[in-house]
């Protein structure tokens, strides 16, 4: 009985980390996605460019979030750090960050709050995953990391309703506040609520014992960078992140310029369809990764690869639709496939390191996808969009989107060169 009652207690501690995490990434992606359906009536106001835009809303925050992901990585992997309280301290810093864009009066304190944001968020997903796989079994990590991700279209739908609500009712500044100073509280609960297994792990050490050493960050990068797979794992990932983001920010504006949609309606339907299907998709990924990968290893990657070749040709079709609401129906499969990658990347990502190298191969995958992905889509998009402007006028969203459409075929072909090597790479590294 007690040992039944201990493994019930730590099976409800499992799953109430896990529930907290997810809320803490769905306030994460709130604060962080927020901005793209902010972004045109703050455009209308500071007089952006496309350009401008595309800065703000990716590079600005990616580049600091990068640099700062891997120092922030090999603090977590410490076996003495505690990684709820690093959590802790990030999310109210970035939720601080996140008021103080609305008290922006020009585009250079707007681009530093944005880094600050960016700054923040980098202290909470690389402790995260490396939480979540400490406290779950392989066989269930596809499924756990799928079911930690939610807080990505989870927070995208939130902050596109809740945004384009507050946009039309008190102004894209009044936005800002009321969505980041919540975070601060949720801090404390974080703060106290959750607990490192390596502190009950050190407390039933003996007293002699040293705690096992942290290895060097050259080492960590060395073992994790010596998988094949793990470089051909960064660049679908960071291929696919490049299309996730840019797509995600221009599609709202096209939205807007094309159909005339107001912030409101485009954060509403839009969130709506781009949230439920994500919602779905990532779930469906890891499900699928741990049903068929326990089968056989390749299958882990098996549906990204699948659905990204699939996505490719409905959301061309999307974007040339006449009338919004047949774009937003044409957009439910595109936006499905595209989020079958989350669990299985990140799940395949710890698998192909080192215990102690684990919070870093989340960083790494971090570092390439918000620098290549966030960093550069949105801006590479509105850069495209500013020089197609002269020859298509507002219509230059769209044809940019034509193309970001297809370009989805490139991560699909390196999800499937990846797959082919995980029977002999994934799990054999402890």
């Amino acid at each position: 009985m007690a040992t039944a009652a201990g493994t019930t207690t730590t099976q409800r501690s499992v799953r109430a980390t896990l529930w907290i995490l997810l809320i803490v990434y769905i306030f994460n992606f709130i604060d962080r996605q927020i901005v793209n359906i902010l972004a045109e009536p703050i455009a209308l106001e500071l007089g952006l460019s496309d350009t401008q835009i595309g800065l703000m809303t990716g590079l600005a925050f990616a580049l600091f979030y990068t640099a700062l992901g891997l120092p922030i990585a090999r603090y977590a992997d410490r076996p003495t750090t505690n990684r709820p309280r690093l959590i802790a301290i990030a999310l109210a810093t970035w939720s601080a960050m996140t008021a103080l864009c609305g008290m922006a009066n020009n585009f250079v304190q707007l681009l530093l709050a944005r880094i600050g944001v960016g700054v923040g968020e980098a202290g909470c997903t690389p402790p995260a995953h490396s939480l979540i796989s400490d406290i779950v079994p392989p066989e269930r990590r596809s499924s756990a990391l799928a079911f930690y991700a939610l807080g990505i279209p989870i927070g995208t739908l939130l902050g596109m309703m809740i945004g384009g609500f507050l946009a039309d009712w008190v102004g894209w500044r009044m936005a800002f506040l009321i969505v980041g100073l919540p975070g601060v509280a949720l801090a404390l609960v974080v703060h106290f609520a959750l607990r490192d297994p390596r502190q009950r792990l050190a407390a039933a050490m003996p007293a002699d014992t040293a705690p096992e050493a942290s290895v060097s960050t050259w080492t960590a990068v060395r073992s994790v960078m010596g998988s094949r797979a793990f470089v051909l794992l960064l660049a679908a990932g960071s291929t696919a992140a490049f299309l996730a983001y840019g797509k995600t920010t221009w599609t709202t504006i096209f939205f807007q310029r094309t159909h005339d949609m107001t912030p409101g309606e485009v954060g509403f339907w839009f969130g709506v369809i781009n949230g439920a299907a994500g919602i779905f998709g990532t779930w469906f990924g890891g499900w699928l990764a741990d049903r068929y990968g326990a089968k056989n290893r390749r299958h882990v990657l098996t549906a990204p690869a699948i659905g990204m070749a699939v996505a490719a040709p409905i959301a061309f079709l999307a974007y040339q639709a006449s009338t919004w609401q047949v774009a937003l129906v044409l957009l439910i499969v595109p936006t499905l496939c595209n989020s079958l990658y989350y669990g299985p990347t990140y799940s395949a990502a710890q698998g192909l390191v080192p215990l102690r190298a684990r919070a870093i191969a989340a960083a790494m995958v971090l570092f390439f996808q918000n620098l290549i992905g966030l960093g550069l889509g949105p801006l590479f998009f509105g850069m495209l969009s500013d020089m197609l402007h002269p020859a298509y006028g507002e219509e230059s969203v769209r044809y940019v989107l034509y193309g970001a459409a297809f370009l989805g075929l490139v991560p699909a072909f390196f999800f499937w060169r990846c797959s082919l090597r995980l029977d002999e790479e994934l799990d054999r590294k402890g």
